[in-house]
């Protein structure tokens, strides 16, 4: 069975409900397993959770945008992962990212190409999103909204996780797990 983890940082809830929306797109491909996963949860490189992204055939990569870039908490994760990148234990397997912040830019994309960067580095392969651009940018009710194809990127408004952000937004981070399902399905057969 493929197996895909979802590995990200979410400060105020918000990038753990895209978290969630990811994985649910990853659930929905038939023959596909998931796993959602916290960097707060990863302590050490003995950790079994790095047992986990070892066998994983994709990793799916979240952080919200701080300053223009992703958290200190996901970063502190990429550089623990330099053991894994030494014994290049990641290579050749699918990778993907997405990343929310409060305005409709606050240079995600930043975030976005610190994902692939990051990716690189350690031999991956990146799979961007295929959505459609929006009809209408910045209309809440539009999937991908924002209009990213490198990854997924979200809006939350300066509200609680419970209601940002919209449901267009969470649709796009569903269809993008789906995508990178699919295509680690594809790979891994």
């Amino acid at each position: 069975m493929t197996q895909v983890a979802v590995v990200y940082h979410s400060g105020y809830g918000h990038t753990a409900k895209v978290a969630q929306a990811v994985q649910q797109g990853v659930d929905a491909v038939d023959g596909v397993t998931s796993h959602l996963i916290s960097v707060n949860d990863v302590n050490d490189v003995n950790d079994a959770t790095w047992d986990v992204l070892a066998k994983a055939d994709a990793i799916i990569f979240g952080s919200p945008t701080y300053m223009g870039g992703a958290s200190a908490d996901f970063k502190k994760f990429a550089d623990a992962s330099s053991k894994v990148w030494f014994s290049q234990g990641w290579k050749n397997k699918i990778a993907g990212g997405f990343t929310n912040s409060m305005s409709m830019s606050g240079d995600k994309l930043s975030t976005l190409q610190y994902f692939v960067t990051f990716a690189m580095q350690h031999g991956m392969i990146w799979v961007g999103s295929a959505t459609p651009g929006a009809q209408k940018p910045g209309d809440v009710n539009e999937l991908n909204r924002v209009g990213s194809w490198v990854g997924v990127m979200t809006q939350s408004d300066n509200a609680p996780a419970d209601v940002t952000p919209p449901a267009s937004d969470l649709e796009t981070a569903n269809i993008y797990g789906s995508r990178v399902a699919e295509f680690a399905k594809k790979m891994s057969a």
